[in-house]
């Protein structure tokens, strides 16, 4: 497999690749390059496999080419029709398929730079404030269709909720991003008493087959509002967008893995333990034949002995716990595992061999103590999770911080929309289970029986820690980034104490630097940094204005009586005497909430916006705009200009 050096051995148990047909090899063209793969590969795991990790250079420092951070793709025969792009990873490779990688004019570099490109990187230029495209968020809509329930996520509490409903003589569309049903459940194991997971996807996925419920993979929901999903589905290399009306819609999230946050977290071998578990099950992909795993949560340590058995040396396991106790941790000490308890990454840096340098600290309390260096093919980190709520959010729900948690949770909803499994909190596969068909009993307006959440005792598995973060070191390093995702955020520096007084202080760090919408796991970083207010998390979330000014504490003047619609932290932002407007594009398309407006198209600095898109409504887009605003303004959509108009004051909801 000299083509694929990243690819497991077949006989490697749960690392063989579930997904992928070794019997059917097959090549394709990314970019031009000839890439070796197996059917049900996808474009993104075969690239891994081949040892393309790289999306390009920000800052001079390479940035790891992932699941949540790929650009988008297009047949080269498509070559000029960007707008048909779609995700890497929901591709399924094709024999003699061709494909070229979409990016900004500004993001390509010129014709020596891509023929002296290295070997393992896609070569596009990151610096700037310009994210990945993700051209399929604003596709036009070709279908619409009813339902009864729509239920988005197809893992186990998503497959129970679409049952539950169809058992209720509902019509049940079952929505997944993914290629299979099951959700991320795989990685946590077993507690006692239940069956595994394998079983339950098995006995769940089977009865959706037998109750003919519709089920629909390689579909992302790209906008929510209470009646209406709309979600762009991927099948043999088209896209489409559609659009279902649904009185009733269960959210199934499940939840996103939080990034630890220190200099070098986006490197080139810097991976997540739930992409490094989905990569090994379900497509035998592994770069490397050595470990090292940094982690704040206990199913790192299943990951760990996994990864044992698949031939992978796992030279140590940091945990930011200072004593934890786990049945995953006693069974990776039988192993043999090294483990440095009360650990934190503290910076990383990539070898010229391809490997990866780890300094951890040792903590205590707000005190760190530098410890030795430690190197490896790779650094798998796992920060805890937190309950991915974008599409609650988008829809209208509310949710606070939890301290305790250290994690964004929902509050109450909109009618007709609800939550279940890890998105509604629940920790235990069992709980999940029966929360899909409590979701439908409060959609149904029944008596709801009480969802029984078995947790193990503390002292038998400890809770998760906090997200890891490093201390801030002076010295040049890569950057600290927030999230895994496309918005690359990063941590904000400390600034240097001015030694005369009456100099004005540098400004630590605003938002404003980042036009785009924020999501929850960036959010949730933001709180245990101190730069967004814990009591304010959940208006920022569900507003995801990116632009507003964050972990000041400057008091804006006094206002008038301000709208209720407008939150706090907006108020002043755009003059005292801001106007609220329905707003409505000239093309067809939906706005989202965050979406900066300027006076031109020609104008995309943050700092000269004249108004923001709040929220959506029955009667169209509402946005907050400086008064006596033109009539034709451009908002600033995922780093597009769009034309849009004023079309009439909106009052409805003013006090």
């Amino acid at each position: 497999m000299t083509g694929q050096p990243n690819r497991l051995a077949a006989a490697t148990h749960q690392f063989s690749g579930s997904l992928i047909d070794r019997s059917k090899p097959l090549k394709f063209r990314l970019d031009g390059r000839i890439i070796e793969a197996f059917a049900g590969d996808s474009v993104l795991s075969a690239a891994l496999a081949a040892g393309i990790d790289t999306v390009g250079q920000r800052g001079g420092w390479p940035m790891a080419l992932s699941a949540r951070f790929a650009p988008p793709i297009i047949p080269a025969r498509r070559a000029g029709e960007t707008q048909r792009a779609l995700p890497m990873a929901r591709i399924a490779v094709t024999e003699g398929g061709d494909y070229l990688t979409v990016a900004d004019a500004a993001q390509r570099h010129g014709l020596i730079g891509r023929i002296l490109r290295p070997a393992r990187s896609l070569g596009l230029k990151l610096d700037g404030g310009q994210s990945l495209a993700q051209p399929w968020l604003d596709s036009p809509t070709e279908t619409e269709l009813e339902y009864d329930l729509v239920v988005v996520g197809g893992g186990v509490a998503g497959m129970a909720a679409a049952l539950a409903g169809s058992k209720e003589g509902l019509s049940v569309i079952l929505i997944e991003a993914s290629s299979v049903l099951g959700g991320h459940s795989r990685l946590f194991g077993t507690q006692d008493g239940e069956e595994t997971p394998d079983q339950s996807i098995e006995r769940l996925s089977s009865a959706i087959i037998k109750a003919r419920i519709a089920v629909q993979l390689g579909a992302e929901v790209t906008a929510l509002r209470p009646g209406l999903v709309r979600t762009h589905i991927v099948d043999a290399a088209e896209g489409r967008a559609v659009l279902i009306h649904a009185p009733r819609i269960i959210l199934a999230t499940g939840a996103i893995e939080r990034l630890p946050i220190f200099p070098g977290n986006r490197l080139p071998g810097v991976v997540g333990a739930l992409e490094a578990f989905e990569l090994a099950s379900r497509y035998g992909v592994w770069p490397g034949q050595s470990a090292v795993i940094a982690t704040a949560s206990s199913p790192a340590y299943r990951l760990a002995m996994l990864a044992r058995d698949a031939g992978i040396s796992v030279t140590r396991i940091l945990d930011a716990r200072p004593q934890p106790q786990s049945r995953f941790i006693e069974f990776a000490k039988a192993y043999g595992i090294t483990m440095a308890p009360g650990f934190l990454p503290a910076s990383a840096t990539a070898n010229k061999d391809r490997g990866i340098t780890l300094t951890s600290h040792l903590s205590a309390g707000r005190q760190t103590t530098p410890d030795a260096q430690i190197s490896a093919d790779r650094l798998i980190v796992c920060g805890g999770w937190q309950p991915d709520l974008t599409l609650w959010h988008m829809a209208g729900g509310n949710s606070q911080w939890n301290a305790q948690a250290n994690r964004l949770e929902p509050l109450e909803g909109p009618s007709g929309v609800t939550l279940a499994g890890s998105a509604a909190g629940y920790f235990s596969r069992h709980a999940a289970i029966d929360s899909g068909a409590d979701a439908v009993d409060m959609l149904l307006g029944r008596d709801r029986k009480p969802v029984r959440e078995v947790i193990i005792d503390a002292i038998h598995e400890t809770p998760d820690a906090p997200c890891p973060i490093g201390p801030v070191t002076p010295e040049v390093a890569a950057p600290a980034m927030l999230d895994g995702g496309v918005q690359l955020i990063e941590r904000p520096q400390t600034p240097t104490k001015a030694r005369l007084s009456w100099r004005k202080k540098p400004r630590l760090w605003s938002l404003a630097d980042t036009p785009q919408p924020l999501d929850v796991a960036a959010i949730a970083a933001g709180v245990q940094l101190g730069v967004i207010p814990a009591d304010s998390a959940g208006i920022v979330a569900q507003e995801r204005v990116g632009m507003v000014v964050i972990g000041t504490t400057v008091t804006p003047p006094p206002q008038p009586v301000t709208p209720p619609l407008v939150p706090a932290f907006l108020a002043g932002r755009f003059g005292d005497d801001a106007e609220l407007w329905l707003v409505a594009p000239i093309e067809v398309r939906m706005l989202s909430p965050g979406g900066l407006i300027h006076r031109s198209s020609s104008d995309n600095n943050p700092q000269h916006a004249i108004g923001v898109i709040l929220r959506n409504s029955d009667k169209g887009a509402i946005a907050l705009v400086t008064r006596q605003a033109p009539q034709t303004l451009s908002l600033r959509d995922h780093g597009r200009a769009i034309a849009i108009r004023l079309v009439t004051p909106y009052v409805e909801e003013v006090s």
